[in-house]
Protein backbone atom coordinates (compact mmCIF):
# COMPACT_ATOMS: atom_id res chain seq x y z
CA UNK A 1 0.00 0.00 0.00
CA UNK A 2 1.37 3.14 -1.26
CA UNK A 3 -0.14 6.76 -0.37
CA UNK A 4 0.07 9.88 -1.18
CA UNK A 5 -0.69 12.74 1.49
CA UNK A 6 -1.41 15.79 0.38
CA UNK A 7 -0.98 18.48 3.01
CA UNK A 8 1.90 17.57 5.57
CA UNK A 9 0.37 19.20 8.62
CA UNK A 10 -1.24 18.49 11.77
CA UNK A 11 -4.13 16.50 9.99
CA UNK A 12 -1.78 14.78 7.38
CA UNK A 13 1.49 14.49 9.46
CA UNK A 14 -0.47 12.88 11.95
CA UNK A 15 -2.09 10.26 9.80
CA UNK A 16 0.78 8.89 8.35
CA UNK A 17 2.86 8.71 11.60
CA UNK A 18 -0.12 6.31 11.99
CA UNK A 19 -0.58 4.58 9.31
CA UNK A 20 3.01 3.73 8.60
CA UNK A 21 3.10 2.79 12.62
CA UNK A 22 0.14 0.46 12.40
CA UNK A 23 1.30 -1.27 9.14
CA UNK A 24 -1.39 -0.19 7.02
CA UNK A 25 0.79 1.91 4.42
CA UNK A 26 3.91 0.21 3.18
CA UNK A 27 5.21 3.43 1.77
CA UNK A 28 4.10 7.01 2.21
CA UNK A 29 4.76 9.89 -0.66
CA UNK A 30 4.33 13.39 1.21
CA UNK A 31 3.18 16.75 -0.79
CA UNK A 32 3.16 20.04 -0.57
CA UNK A 33 3.96 23.32 -1.65
CA UNK A 34 5.55 24.62 1.36
CA UNK A 35 10.00 23.24 1.01
CA UNK A 36 10.19 24.07 4.52
CA UNK A 37 7.13 21.52 5.66
CA UNK A 38 8.38 19.28 2.76
CA UNK A 39 11.90 18.68 4.57
CA UNK A 40 10.86 18.89 8.00
CA UNK A 41 8.38 15.80 7.09
CA UNK A 42 11.17 13.99 5.80
CA UNK A 43 13.93 14.78 8.42
CA UNK A 44 11.52 13.76 10.90
CA UNK A 45 10.57 10.56 9.44
CA UNK A 46 7.05 11.47 9.09
CA UNK A 47 6.86 10.87 5.56
CA UNK A 48 9.22 8.61 3.37
CA UNK A 49 9.77 10.65 0.03
CA UNK A 50 8.14 13.74 -1.32
CA UNK A 51 6.84 14.57 -4.89
CA UNK A 52 4.92 16.38 -6.88
CA UNK A 53 1.05 15.86 -6.39
CA UNK A 54 1.13 14.33 -10.47
CA UNK A 55 3.73 11.77 -9.91
CA UNK A 56 3.12 10.58 -6.34
CA UNK A 57 -0.58 9.93 -7.14
CA UNK A 58 0.58 7.88 -10.53
CA UNK A 59 2.59 6.38 -7.82
CA UNK A 60 -0.14 5.62 -5.00
CA UNK A 61 -2.91 3.46 -4.57
CA UNK A 62 -4.54 6.47 -1.83
CA UNK A 63 -4.31 10.09 -2.12
CA UNK A 64 -5.46 11.44 1.16
CA UNK A 65 -5.78 15.54 0.40
CA UNK A 66 -5.03 17.45 3.62
CA UNK A 67 -4.50 20.68 2.73
CA UNK A 68 -7.13 23.88 3.37
CA UNK A 69 -10.35 23.04 2.18
CA UNK A 70 -10.28 25.43 -0.86
CA UNK A 71 -7.26 23.40 -2.45
CA UNK A 72 -8.69 20.26 -2.06
CA UNK A 73 -11.91 21.07 -4.01
CA UNK A 74 -9.61 23.11 -6.48
CA UNK A 75 -7.10 19.59 -6.71
CA UNK A 76 -9.99 17.10 -6.73
CA UNK A 77 -11.40 17.39 -10.39
CA UNK A 78 -7.76 16.69 -12.09
CA UNK A 79 -6.88 14.16 -9.43
CA UNK A 80 -10.09 12.07 -10.30
CA UNK A 81 -8.93 12.89 -14.13
CA UNK A 82 -5.72 10.89 -13.34
CA UNK A 83 -6.93 8.33 -11.87
CA UNK A 84 -10.08 7.29 -14.35
CA UNK A 85 -10.33 3.66 -14.93
CA UNK A 86 -7.69 2.60 -11.86
CA UNK A 87 -8.56 1.11 -8.37
CA UNK A 88 -6.67 4.55 -6.87
CA UNK A 89 -8.95 5.81 -4.23
CA UNK A 90 -8.74 9.48 -3.69
CA UNK A 91 -10.35 10.63 -0.11
CA UNK A 92 -10.52 14.04 1.39
CA UNK A 93 -9.90 15.23 4.85
CA UNK A 94 -11.35 18.61 5.26
CA UNK A 95 -13.90 20.15 7.54
CA UNK A 96 -16.32 21.10 4.82
CA UNK A 97 -17.91 18.84 2.81
CA UNK A 98 -20.52 20.86 -0.26
CA UNK A 99 -17.77 21.88 -2.22
CA UNK A 100 -15.93 18.69 -2.48
CA UNK A 101 -19.56 17.26 -3.64
CA UNK A 102 -19.87 20.12 -5.90
CA UNK A 103 -16.34 19.95 -7.08
CA UNK A 104 -17.29 15.64 -8.14
CA UNK A 105 -20.26 16.34 -9.06
CA UNK A 106 -21.03 13.92 -12.37
CA UNK A 107 -17.46 12.93 -12.74
CA UNK A 108 -17.15 9.82 -14.69
CA UNK A 109 -14.21 8.43 -11.57
CA UNK A 110 -16.61 10.02 -8.82
CA UNK A 111 -17.13 6.34 -7.28
CA UNK A 112 -13.10 6.48 -6.86
CA UNK A 113 -13.37 9.39 -4.16
CA UNK A 114 -14.79 9.36 -0.51
CA UNK A 115 -15.31 12.00 1.48
CA UNK A 116 -14.32 11.78 4.69
CA UNK A 117 -14.28 14.46 8.18
CA UNK A 118 -11.92 13.13 10.73
CA UNK A 119 -13.73 14.97 13.73
CA UNK A 120 -10.09 15.53 15.42
CA UNK A 121 -7.05 18.21 15.75
CA UNK A 122 -5.25 20.82 18.20
CA UNK A 123 -5.04 24.68 17.29
CA UNK A 124 -1.15 23.89 16.20
CA UNK A 125 -0.34 23.40 12.73
CA UNK A 126 2.47 22.49 11.00
CA UNK A 127 4.37 19.18 10.28
CA UNK A 128 5.69 19.47 13.94
CA UNK A 129 2.17 19.58 14.93
CA UNK A 130 1.88 16.24 14.23
CA UNK A 131 1.06 13.40 16.58
CA UNK A 132 0.63 9.99 17.40
CA UNK A 133 -3.19 8.72 18.43
CA UNK A 134 -4.56 11.51 17.60
CA UNK A 135 -7.38 10.03 15.79
CA UNK A 136 -7.91 7.00 18.37
CA UNK A 137 -11.35 6.98 19.24
CA UNK A 138 -12.95 9.71 17.56
CA UNK A 139 -15.76 10.01 15.41
CA UNK A 140 -15.15 10.21 11.54
CA UNK A 141 -17.85 11.36 9.01
CA UNK A 142 -18.30 9.49 5.79
CA UNK A 143 -20.53 11.98 3.36
CA UNK A 144 -22.46 10.82 0.56
CA UNK A 145 -21.55 6.53 0.43
CA UNK A 146 -24.09 5.94 -2.03
CA UNK A 147 -21.93 7.34 -4.36
CA UNK A 148 -18.74 6.01 -3.85
CA UNK A 149 -17.43 2.60 -5.40
CA UNK A 150 -17.78 -0.86 -2.77
CA UNK A 151 -14.25 -1.13 -2.60
CA UNK A 152 -12.85 2.67 -2.41
CA UNK A 153 -15.50 2.98 0.79
CA UNK A 154 -14.09 -0.65 1.63
CA UNK A 155 -10.36 0.69 1.75
CA UNK A 156 -11.36 3.76 3.70
CA UNK A 157 -13.06 2.16 6.15
CA UNK A 158 -10.33 -0.26 6.77
CA UNK A 159 -8.16 2.81 7.04
CA UNK A 160 -10.22 4.50 10.01
CA UNK A 161 -10.94 0.92 11.90
CA UNK A 162 -6.92 0.97 11.73
CA UNK A 163 -7.11 4.45 13.35
CA UNK A 164 -9.67 3.26 16.10
CA UNK A 165 -12.05 5.69 14.61
CA UNK A 166 -16.02 5.18 14.75
CA UNK A 167 -17.49 5.76 11.44
CA UNK A 168 -20.61 8.11 10.84
CA UNK A 169 -22.59 8.53 7.90
CA UNK A 170 -23.97 11.73 6.47
CA UNK A 171 -24.97 13.64 3.23
CA UNK A 172 -22.57 16.33 2.43
CA UNK A 173 -24.67 19.59 3.01
CA UNK A 174 -25.75 18.72 6.00
CA UNK A 175 -23.01 17.54 7.39
CA UNK A 176 -21.58 21.11 6.45
CA UNK A 177 -24.98 22.51 8.76
CA UNK A 178 -23.85 20.52 11.54
CA UNK A 179 -20.21 21.95 11.85
CA UNK A 180 -20.72 25.11 11.47
CA UNK A 181 -22.76 24.76 14.89
CA UNK A 182 -20.56 22.25 16.60
CA UNK A 183 -17.29 23.44 15.21
CA UNK A 184 -16.84 26.39 12.77
CA UNK A 185 -18.84 28.37 15.61
CA UNK A 186 -16.31 27.33 18.44
CA UNK A 187 -13.67 28.78 16.58
CA UNK A 188 -15.47 31.87 15.61
CA UNK A 189 -15.99 32.71 18.92
CA UNK A 190 -12.66 32.14 20.17
CA UNK A 191 -10.97 34.56 17.52
CA UNK A 192 -13.38 37.19 18.87
CA UNK A 193 -13.03 37.15 22.76
CA UNK A 194 -9.25 36.88 21.37
CA UNK A 195 -9.50 39.89 19.49
CA UNK A 196 -11.80 41.74 22.05
CA UNK A 197 -9.20 41.26 24.73
CA UNK A 198 -6.63 41.99 22.83
CA UNK A 199 -7.83 45.87 21.85
CA UNK A 200 -8.99 46.10 25.49
CA UNK A 201 -6.06 44.97 27.82
CA UNK A 202 -3.34 46.79 25.37
CA UNK A 203 -0.65 45.82 28.46
CA UNK A 204 -0.26 42.03 28.10
CA UNK A 205 0.99 41.42 31.92
CA UNK A 206 -2.52 42.20 32.60
CA UNK A 207 -3.68 39.12 29.95
CA UNK A 208 -1.07 36.98 31.71
CA UNK A 209 -2.08 38.34 35.26
CA UNK A 210 -5.29 37.60 35.14
CA UNK A 211 -5.76 34.62 32.97
CA UNK A 212 -7.41 31.55 34.04
CA UNK A 213 -8.61 28.13 32.82
CA UNK A 214 -12.25 29.13 31.87
CA UNK A 215 -10.28 32.15 29.46
CA UNK A 216 -7.16 29.86 28.64
CA UNK A 217 -9.70 26.92 27.25
CA UNK A 218 -11.96 29.36 25.55
CA UNK A 219 -9.64 31.35 23.94
CA UNK A 220 -7.33 28.17 22.96
CA UNK A 221 -8.63 28.06 19.79
CA UNK A 222 -7.77 31.59 18.74
CA UNK A 223 -4.26 30.04 18.15
CA UNK A 224 -5.57 27.96 15.12
CA UNK A 225 -4.27 28.32 11.64
CA UNK A 226 -5.44 31.10 9.52
CA UNK A 227 -4.34 29.55 6.18
CA UNK A 228 -6.75 26.50 7.12
CA UNK A 229 -9.57 28.35 8.84
CA UNK A 230 -10.49 31.19 6.63
CA UNK A 231 -11.41 29.12 3.88
CA UNK A 232 -13.68 27.05 5.90
CA UNK A 233 -15.44 30.47 7.21
CA UNK A 234 -15.58 31.14 3.40
CA UNK A 235 -17.12 27.50 1.93
CA UNK A 236 -19.14 26.95 4.71
CA UNK A 237 -20.48 31.20 5.06
CA UNK A 238 -23.92 30.63 4.68
CA UNK A 239 -24.79 28.41 7.33
CA UNK A 240 -22.13 30.33 9.81
CA UNK A 241 -23.54 33.68 9.46
CA UNK A 242 -27.06 31.81 10.46
CA UNK A 243 -25.00 30.12 13.40
CA UNK A 244 -23.34 33.54 14.58
CA UNK A 245 -26.59 35.51 14.02
CA UNK A 246 -28.36 32.73 16.67
CA UNK A 247 -25.20 33.31 18.49
CA UNK A 248 -25.86 36.91 18.99
CA UNK A 249 -29.60 37.04 19.78
CA UNK A 250 -28.35 34.90 22.67
CA UNK A 251 -25.42 37.06 23.70
CA UNK A 252 -27.98 40.29 23.44
CA UNK A 253 -30.31 38.25 26.10
CA UNK A 254 -27.61 37.94 28.28
CA UNK A 255 -26.86 41.86 27.96
CA UNK A 256 -30.79 42.77 28.30
CA UNK A 257 -30.66 40.62 31.84
CA UNK A 258 -27.54 42.54 33.11
CA UNK A 259 -28.58 45.79 31.95
CA UNK A 260 -32.09 44.83 34.43
CA UNK A 261 -29.63 43.32 36.90
CA UNK A 262 -32.45 40.49 36.19
CA UNK A 263 -31.21 37.71 38.74
CA UNK A 264 -33.16 35.03 38.07
CA UNK A 265 -33.63 35.29 34.42
CA UNK A 266 -29.91 35.10 34.52
CA UNK A 267 -29.73 32.12 35.98
CA UNK A 268 -32.63 30.71 33.64
CA UNK A 269 -30.53 31.54 31.32
CA UNK A 270 -27.93 29.21 32.45
CA UNK A 271 -30.32 26.72 33.67
CA UNK A 272 -31.09 26.37 30.05
CA UNK A 273 -27.19 26.16 28.71
CA UNK A 274 -26.61 23.45 31.06
CA UNK A 275 -29.10 20.89 29.24
CA UNK A 276 -25.77 20.71 26.99
CA UNK A 277 -24.30 18.16 29.55
CA UNK A 278 -27.11 15.78 28.71
CA UNK A 279 -25.43 15.79 24.66
CA UNK A 280 -22.00 15.86 25.94
CA UNK A 281 -22.16 13.41 27.95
Amino acid sequence: MIITIAGIGLIGGSLALDLKKRNFADRIIGVDTNIQHRNIAVLGGIVDETDSLEKAVDRSDLILLCTPVSSNSEMLPAILDRIKGTTKVVADMGSTKASMADASKNHPARGRFVAVHPMAGTEYSGPLAAIGRLFDYKNAIICDPELCDNDAIDLVKNMLKVLNMNIVYMNSYVHDIHVAYVSHISHITSFSLALCVLEKEKEEDNILTLAGGGFESTVRLAKSNAETWAPIFSENAGYIIEVIDTYIEKMKLFREMMVRKDMEGLKSLMEEANKIQKILN
